[in-house]
């Protein structure tokens, strides 16, 4: 039995498993892409993540391995796999099923190594969440707004999704879940029970929509290539952790659930979590000023900023980039310097314009693309107390 550092079993695993004999790209899994080879990309990232305790890069193929073990990492384990599990016909399950026989272990995240654009933050917020919400399974999911048709034998085709007659315009369309086929997480006893990779209460965690993309054909080469020297590393994302001096933060959806309550006068009310106000706390004995950017007007936001002792308060803003802009002057800023956590469409020029983005989980789909920092956490759930434990993290190393 493999044991942790701290002489236990593991109990959170990622497993990445490997077979030689790509058919449509001869040797993709080793081939260099955007700096290194193929697997190395996923390896990083399971590595990188602070809730796996071990990595398992389980292969047929003695080169793979060889490259696996170039990551020079104790976590990092390479293993074998019987001939039955590496041909054409086999499935994941099949080898999944044998090695959760072999180890012990609490919980797997099966990671598909021609997922490149996996990031470290995906694994780790996964699981949080899972944990939180008490999930058997997750498995990861890009949004699409695309219009399906089906076919009938006829070839005639008829909508699957929409009503041509009331097209949705894409603003007012959540659009559907579709796996991307990162990774999938499971607990070890259901998985042994269903044979299943995904089982019991399945739950999903949102990826940005250029993560759909798997490598099987050349041309998903190309662009994967193309999209990794365009993203920022995982050090990159520290790096701007670092040089942080102010960090500013939306009110309705991420301070609170967005809801609105009126009490029997008809004053409307708001309700804050007190995690995110130890958030504050804590930003500001790390030396990291904190301030509220809101296109509302509110007196319970004025007492409750007041009551943190939160240094910017900017209500009332119809342009926040101009307010942010605004800021960069009155405190001798730069971009870099300053953080910014939205939540929707009115958000998403300011949090492009910032040196580190960030947003909740039930963020709008047009934020989640493009923020550096995804929350596991939801509007009013603490997901600005998770924000600023990811600065502190960063600025601890």
């Amino acid at each position: 039995m493999e044991l942790t550092s701290a002489g236990l079993p593991p109990r959170v695993v990622v497993f990445i498993p490997v077979r030689g004999g790509s058919k449509s790209i001869p040797g993709k899994n080793i081939r260099i892409l955007a700096g290194q080879p193929l697997l190395h990309w996923t390896c990083r990232a399971a590595l990188a993540a602070s809730m796996v305790d071990r990595t398992y890069v389980c292969t047929d193929n003695d080169e793979i391995a060889m490259v696996a073990k170039q990551i020079a990492d104790e976590s990092l384990a390479v293993i074998g796999r019987s001939p039955a599990t590496a041909t054409d016909e086999a499935s994941s399950e099949s080898v999944l099923l044998e090695f959760a026989r072999a180890h012990d272990f609490e919980t797997v995240v099966l990671v598909q190594a021609t997922s490149p654009l996996l990031r470290q933050e995906d694994i780790d917020g996964a699981l949080q969440l899972m944990e939180r919400e008490g999930w058997d399974s997750l498995l990861s999911v890009t949004r699409e707004r695309r219009f399906r048709w089906d076919e009938d034998a006829d070839g005639l085709v008829r909508p699957a999704n929409y009503d041509p007659v009331a097209r949705p315009r894409r603003q007012d369309w959540d659009g559907e879940l579709h796996e991307n086929g990162a990774f999938y997480i499971t607990r070890r006893s259901a998985l042994l029970e269903s044979g299943c990779r995904v089982s019991g209460r399945i739950g999903a965690w949102e990826m940005s929509p250029g993560t759909r993309l798997e490598i099987d054909e050349p041309q998903d080469w190309l662009l994967a290539d193309a999209m990794l020297r365009q993203m920022p590393p995982a050090s990159e994302l520290a790096a701007r952790c670092k040089t942080l001096k102010l960090v500013l933060t939306d009110v309705d959806g991420v301070l609170t659930d967005s809801g609105m309550y009126y009490d029997s006068s008809g004053d409307s009310l708001r309700k804050f979590n007190t995690r995110d106000g130890k958030a504050v706390e804590l930003l500001r004995a790390s030396g990291v000023a904190t301030g509220i950017l809101s296109g509302e007007e509110s007196e319970a936001v004025r007492k409750r900023a007041g009551k943190l002792g939160i240094e910017v308060l900017r209500l009332g803003v119809s342009d926040k980039c101009r307010a942010i802009t605004s800021l960069m002057a009155e405190l001798g800023l730069s971009r870099e310097e300053i953080g910014f956590m939205g939540d929707d469409v009115n958000d998403t020029r300011a949090l492009e314009m910032v040196g580190l983005s960030a947003c909740p989980a039930d963020a709008h789909p047009d934020s989640l693309a493009i923020v550096h920092y995804r929350s596991p956490l939801r509007g009013g759930e603490g997901c600005l107390r998770d924000f600023a434990e990811l600065i502190l993290r960063a600025r601890a190393q």
